[in-house]
């Protein structure tokens, strides 16, 4: 595990503008929302895995190494600032209410949003500067999403 760390490090410092480097501070922003009410279940996990294959188009290894270690990250962060601040410099706004809409799927895993999970998406949006009548049409067209599934 400490190689996996060690080495994408390495690829951060080599290319510190890197997708990988997006992607991981995506992941760790959706781990955010998926820890947010104390309880990661299977389905939101499995919701993660897609997530991150779909979006990035990524294979299982890479997705597995993504998912751990975002999680680490989150786990030793002391605040969103790292993860934002990247996403805000590199993700247009349409990129980043993209991203708010993955929070509300993956909130939505388990088939309840939480409060808390609610409460996490708000001030993540707020940090990425996406506007409130976004982040309302991105949790309503989820929920109508899910409605009609």
């Amino acid at each position: 595990m400490l190689d996996a760390i060690q080495q994408f490090f390495q690829r951060s410092l080599a290319e510190p503008e890197s997708a990988f480097t997006l992607e991981l501070a995506s992941a760790a922003l959706l781990c955010e929302v998926m820890r947010a009410d104390h309880q990661v279940s299977e389905a939101e996990l499995s919701t993660l895995r897609h997530l991150l294959r779909e979006r990035y188009h990524l294979g299982d290894t890479a997705v597995d190494e993504l998912m751990e270690l975002a999680r680490q990250e989150v786990e030793d962060a002391v605040d969103h600032y790292q993860f934002v601040s990247l996403i805000k410099e590199h993700y247009g706004y349409e990129q980043r209410v993209e991203l708010v809409r993955l929070m509300w799927q993956l909130a939505w895993a388990d088939g309840k949003v939480d409060s808390l999970e609610e409460h996490r998406i708000r001030r993540l949006a707020d940090l990425l500067h996406v506007g409130h009548s976004d982040f309302i049409r991105t949790k309503l067209s989820v929920e109508e999403e899910r409605q009609s599934t």
